[in-house]
Parts: structure tokens; sequence; C-alpha cells
């Protein structure tokens, strides 16, 4: 491992785009949760549920507000966070005691953060700041009101639980945002990253969140190796088994956002960011939805390609033809809006 990156090495961002670290998987999922029947409709109502006001108050009232007299270096960080992903407000943050080692940004008007105690003690530095990136991240690509309309969902229903089919639908809607929740976790690992701008210190956050603090028991070559090997695990009935743990699941396994980063970290689009090259926030208006869909396809198709779960092989030519349909209806709904066409031969 090597050593922690000082304050004074990291690079900031001016007027970075979340579209710089977003999986492409993370905005193809939310195109298909904004796509589905219905869900516009149920996410303007369930606002009208959500008090942020109430949420605020619970944590200002039980928790302790992080502030420069109350867990000041942590505060730092936040604002350090901030100020390298050139996010123009810093949230509140609250540390609340609770011994699982975990991190949320809640709210729709004004997001702020929750850390709970089990993680500031799980975690070094180094490690925190990622993980203060990472929420930040949330932040600045707009998680969090998706995370506090899946709380609401999950409270919601829980009270309908006795109505014979109550909870059908919403346990429908659930899976939809889990899918879409984990793919955000990979999009905000990065802005974690982009923060810290410690490839080992985000690592050791995974290794610490599936094996505890005993990190001079375990190995970061072992722990890809692991991945890599869950991958690859049993025949196609084993695939489907990890399909089906997956469902309920809001984040991706750590061996996954481990073996995730550690792709992202050695690939080109890293670099480019740290050089300077990356999307700004003040293009986002000019991004084209069909760029965004091909470049999600893409990535799906190379996941798939990199693969070696027998699962993915079975499903991966339906699931091509699909996005190669879905290419050609893009490209008849661009030629219909007057855009470029191109002469075939």
């Amino acid at each position: 491992m090597t050593t922690n990156t000082p304050d004074r090495a990291r690079t900031r961002f001016p007027g970075i785009s979340s579209r710089a670290y977003e999986h492409p998987a993370d905005r193809s999922a939310l195109v298909a949760l904004r796509g589905l029947t219905g869900f516009d409709t149920v996410l303007r109502r369930l606002s009208g549920l959500i008090s942020e006001r109430a949420l605020r108050l619970m944590f200002l009232g039980g928790a302790v507000r992080v502030g420069d007299n109350q867990f000041h270096h942590l505060n730092d960080m936040v604002r350090d966070a901030c100020y390298i992903l050139d996010m123009p407000e810093v949230p509140e943050v609250y540390v609340r005691q609770f011994p699982v080692p975990n991190a949320m940004a809640i709210g729709s008007d004004r997001p702020f953060i929750v850390i709970n105690t089990g993680l500031l003690d799980l975690l070094d530095d180094e490690e925190t700041r990622f993980v203060v990136g990472h929420e930040v991240g949330h932040i600045l690509s707009g998680h969090a009101v998706y995370r506090t309309m899946m709380e609401i969902l999950i409270q919601l229903g829980a009270r309908l639980s006795w109505l014979p089919l109550g909870n059908v639908a919403i346990g429908a809607i659930l899976i939809g945002l889990n899918e879409w929740f984990r793919k955000a976790e990979l999009s905000s690992d990065r802005a974690g990253l982009l923060t810290g701008q410690d490839v080992d210190a985000a690592k050791r956050t995974m290794m610490k969140l599936a094996g505890g603090t005993r990190l001079h028991e375990m190995s970061g070559e072992a722990f890809l190796e692991q991945a890599r090997q869950y991958d690859a695990a049993g025949d196609v009935r084993d695939g489907l088994l990890k399909f089906l743990n997956l469902l309920p699941q809001t984040h991706p396994y750590a061996v996954i956002r481990f073996a995730e980063l550690d792709r992202w970290a050695k690939g080109p689009e890293y670099e480019r960011i740290l050089a300077g090259d990356y999307p700004r926030r003040a293009d986002d208006a000019s991004a084209k939805f069909t760029d965004e869909v091909r470049e999600a396809a893409n990535s799906y198709r190379e996941s798939w390609e990199r693969s070696a779960d027998p699962f993915i092989g079975k499903v991966r030519s339906a699931a091509e033809g699909a996005a190669s349909a879905a290419g050609g209806l893009f490209d008849r709904i661009s030629r219909r809006d007057g855009g470029p066409t191109s002469n075939s031969n």
C-alpha cells in the first residue's frame, strides 16, 4: 500500500459535471426508472409525504451536527470534498451513534449527510475522506432525492403489508430503485476516489467493509482475485442465484466495488479527469440523451464481455439484440427530429 496523499497534492476540478464520474449504468437506470409508467406521478405524490424539515429535526435532536466545534476534522474533510468537486453549497453533516458502518445522503431540497459512528470507528482518515467524497458525489449527482424516496417507500410498504395486494406495487418499484441505487453506488465510489485521489485508501475501505479492521490479515491482490472468482463461480444456476441474492441489496458487494474501482483507477478516464479533461456542468443542458443511452449500452456490453459468469453468457445475446433494437429506435427518432442522417450504400 502507498502512503496517504497530502492535501496540497490533491487536484481540484472547477465546474466538474457529475457526468464525469457517473457510471454509464447509473444513467441508464435513471432513464429506465423515469420511463416507467406512472413513475413521475408517484414521485410527485411521494414528494408531498417527504418532510425534509422533520428528517433534519430528527437528526438535529438525536445526533451530533458536524461543525467547527464538533467533529471539526470531519468538517474540514467535507469542506475539502466540496472544494475539490466544486459543489456550490457545503451540506450539513450529522454523526449518529450506530454500530453498523454506514453513511447516507438524504433530503430533496437541501440534502444532508449522515455518518454512523460504526463507520468512523472502522476507517482511518484517508478512508473516511473517500467516504465523505462518496456522499458528496451522491448529492452532486442528485441521488439523495431518490434515496429519500426509497426510504419513504420502505416505510409505506411496511404500513400497507396487511393489505392483500397493498405491498406488491411498492415492492416492484423498490426492486427498480435498488437496481438504480446499486449503480449509483459505483458512481459515487468514483467521486470518492476523485476527492481523496488515494486509490489504496479507497480499496482499503472496501476490504474493511467486508472483513473489518484486521488489514494485516488481508491482501488487496487476494481480494481482487476473490472478486474474479465470485464473477466466474459455478454454473448457470449459481449465476441465477447471485442475481437473486443481489435483488434486495441497495449496495453491490464489496468485492465488486473493489474490482470496479481498481478497473476505473487504472483506465484512461480517471487520468483524463485528473489532467483537467472532463465534462463541465455548464454543458449539461447540451448533453444528448441518445449519446447517454448508447454509452450505457456499450458499458453493459463491455461488462458482459469481461464477465466469466455463465449465467451472463446465456443472456448476453438476447440483451445485445435488445440494445441494437433500441439503438435503431433512437436513430429513427433522431432523423424524425431533424437530426443528421447518413446515406446507405
